[in-house]
């Protein structure tokens, strides 16, 4: 196992270096999280695959669920004598992150995927095809600083492939769409070039999407188990239930991910990216600030009423805009209550050596 087939650029290379000059880190390698279960990690490196656990210090100042590894992540790790088992000790710093909010009242982040370079949203075109949840993965996708693909499953259970094609399009400005199905082997040869060596790919979509049937076609291995849909109302079972880094053959690595029913937000920048039309339209409105709604000579209005725009898409704008608020608000007042206790500890930690 080499680590450039890992993912391992010289993004993480030029961190490596920085660790390099801490003496504490001098018998640590560098590994890449393939598994995750509470706090227990599986990881990767090119000495061999190793149960690892994170250090002591490394969990005394660790503050949100962030701070800690997720699946696609490097770590920095000291493998124990005698042993297939390691100690984390340090996080590289992500290069991508695709994060949504955990469930649960309190604000945070979950991240589901780091560290990939294209993100796959997968969608079946049997009756869960929709377009509203679609838009709401877009914006995430932009946001995670990985680059977009919309892969559509099940062409085979699609008698009008071409109209969904088109519906997609209208909400996908500049992102590549394949088409694929399992049962005739359409459009998986063109995924499977995308993972070349180095190249890190995360799968996303709801349940019964196809994902763990795609990453079964494109490493040519049965490594997920497959479930069927629901035939009273065409939803998915949920087949996957952890997020997993595979290796392909081609070099390149694949995560697949459990299906969400639904994608709360995280903070996001991209709005404007997954609502091109929208935020172009905005432009010609008579109001610098319109918001879109009563304003007299509203542009954004005036393409609804002509029949360029659909309501819904405006009412998912507006749903989208609505959430991502809300979520800045509690993430703001969260981040100072983590600072807080972050100046506490340190504050202890002063006290506690002034005493010896």
């Amino acid at each position: 196992m080499n680590l450039t087939t890992l993912g391992f650029s010289t993004y993480f290379e030029e961190q490596m270096t920085g660790f390099k000059q801490e003496a504490k880190l001098a018998n640590c390698v560098p590994a890449r999280v393939t598994l995750e279960h509470k706090h227990s990690y599986r990881v990767l490196a090119e000495e061999g695959e190793w149960l690892a656990t994170i250090a002591g210090h490394y969990a005394y100042t660790s503050l949100a669920r962030e701070d800690y590894p997720a699946v696609g992540d490097w770590v920095l790790v000291e493998k124990m004598p005698g042993e297939e088992k390691a100690i984390i000790h340090k996080l590289f710093t992500r290069k991508s992150v695709f994060s949504r909010k955990a469930a649960g009242g309190e604000v945070q982040e979950q991240i589901v995927a780091s560290n990939v370079d294209i993100v796959l949203l997968v969608m079946s075109l049997n009756a869960d095809f929709n377009i509203r949840r679609l838009e709401r993965y877009l914006v995430a996708a932009w946001d995670s600083g990985a680059k977009p693909i919309i892969v559509l499953t099940k062409a085979d259970l699609c008698e009008d492939v071409s109209s969904k094609i088109r519906e997609v399009e209208s909400v996908a400005f500049g992102v590549d769409i394949f088409v694929t199905s399992a049962l005739s082997g359409e459009g998986l040869e063109d995924i499977r070039v995308l993972f070349t060596e180095g190249v890190t790919g995360a799968l996303l979509g709801s349940s019964g999407a196809g994902k763990s049937t795609l990453t079964n076609a494109i490493s040519g291995e049965e490594l997920m188990k497959v479930s069927g849909i629901r035939e009273d109302d065409a939803k998915g079972r949920h087949t996957t239930t952890h997020r997993e880094l595979v290796l392909l053959p081609g070099g390149g690595c694949l995560i697949d991910t459990p299906g969400m029913r639904e994608l709360q937000l995280w903070e996001s920048d991209s709005l404007s990216s997954s609502f091109k039309d929208i935020e172009e339209l905005s432009t010609a409105c008579h109001y610098r600030d319109c918001t879109h709604k009563k304003e007299p000579h509203c542009a954004v209005q005036q393409a609804i009423t002509d029949g360029v725009l659909e309501q819904s898409r405006l009412q998912s704008y507006f749903k989208l805009q609505r959430e991502l608020a809300f979520i800045e608000r509690k993430a703001n007042a969260q981040a100072k209550l983590n600072e807080q206790r972050k100046s506490k500890q340190i504050a202890k930690g002063k006290k506690g050596k002034k005493s010896n």
